[in-house]
């Protein structure tokens, strides 16, 4: 039996993932829309989408957190108000719904990983603007909505933090990155596949409602984020120089930590992502990251003699 797949944001980092994921199911029949194609933050548009499908999974969101800072309110129409017509949509129609969340909702000065029911208490706007949304998928889908909270995304499309080291890399000859917030560099390509999983065991009585974190295991700082890459692209390490979060004074907070607990996939039978090491040596081996590298490695500065 085909099974209809909505999946909002979709020329994003994740949707486009997440497109080329269900792509490899046999059974999804998928719908992709962008920003340009459904704005969630019209109704009219979103339930009109909505209508025929049995899964949707909302990529779409407003990611500038300096942007939410300086307009909180524009903020909140995409993360918070745009979900929730999202999920009165699907609440109306009798779809699930796959929306995806920040690790910005918990405060971050947790010396433990935040488990899926930790109090929440974001830092900066953008963490109020994704909270408004988690609220309202709770509040109208208490059955049939799931939050997936995913934090330091990175991917083949689009900006993100190891593309950057990488371009930098072929540039400077040193990079100073921060070495005291804590997190879990994730593979957008993972976590796609985690989110088909869960629909797929949702849709099957075999995943409650409720809250997930779609999170690598394991956690390091962007200091060791950086090195790693370094390493796995056949850099020296050593070129990474460890700075405070003070040295790159930002509009918005930053949480110190935003590690999370996964014990929602373990609890209800199903894997959790992998390691952040294992998912990044296996992003670094496709392209674009591996045309990145080897263009660090050809152009980049030379050791001294």
């Amino acid at each position: 039996m085909s099974i209809g797949w909505l999946v909002t944001g979709a020329r994003g980092l994740l949707g486009q993932d997440m497109l080329a994921e269900l792509a490899t199911r046999p059974d999804a029949v998928v719908t992709g829309l962008g920003r340009a194609e459904l704005d969630i933050t019209d109704p009219t548009a979103v339930r009109a989408a909505v209508t025929g499908q049995r899964v949707v999974v909302n990529c779409a969101a407003w990611t500038d957190v300096d942007g939410a800072e300086r307009s909180e309110a524009a903020a909140t129409a995409v993360n918070g108000t745009g979900v929730r017509h999202l999920a009165r949509a699907c609440a109306d129609s009798g779809a699930l719904l796959l929306h995806v969340s920040t690790d910005y909702v918990f405060p971050g000065d947790s010396r433990e990983p935040c488990p899926e029911d930790a109090p929440t208490g974001p830092v900066n706007a953008y963490g109020r603007s994704k909270l408004a949304g988690e609220r309202a998928v709770a509040e109208l889908l208490p059955r049939t909505g799931y939050v997936v909270r995913t934090a330091w995304l990175y991917g083949a499309h689009g900006r993100n933090f190891v593309a950057t080291v990488l371009e930098l890399a072929a540039r400077r000859e040193t990079l100073d990155v921060v070495a005291d917030q804590h997190g879990q560099p994730t593979w957008s390509r993972a976590l796609a596949r985690q989110l088909a999983e869960l629909g797929r065991a949702a849709l099957a009585g075999r995943a409650p409602a409720g809250s997930y974190h779609g999170t690598a295991d394991g956690h390091t700082t962007w200091y060791g984020l950086a090195r790693e890459t370094f390493h796995l692209a056949g850099l020296d390490p050593a070129r990474i120089r460890p700075v405070g979060s003070e040295k790159f004074p930002r509009q918005a907070a930053r949480p110190a930590s935003g590690v999370l607990g996964h014990g929602n996939w373990a609890r209800y039978g199903l894997a959790p992502l992998p390691r952040w090491h294992d998912q990044l040596t296996a992003a670094l081996a496709e392209r674009p990251f591996a045309a990145l590298a080897e263009a660090a490695r050809r152009n980049g500065p030379r050791p001294s003699a």
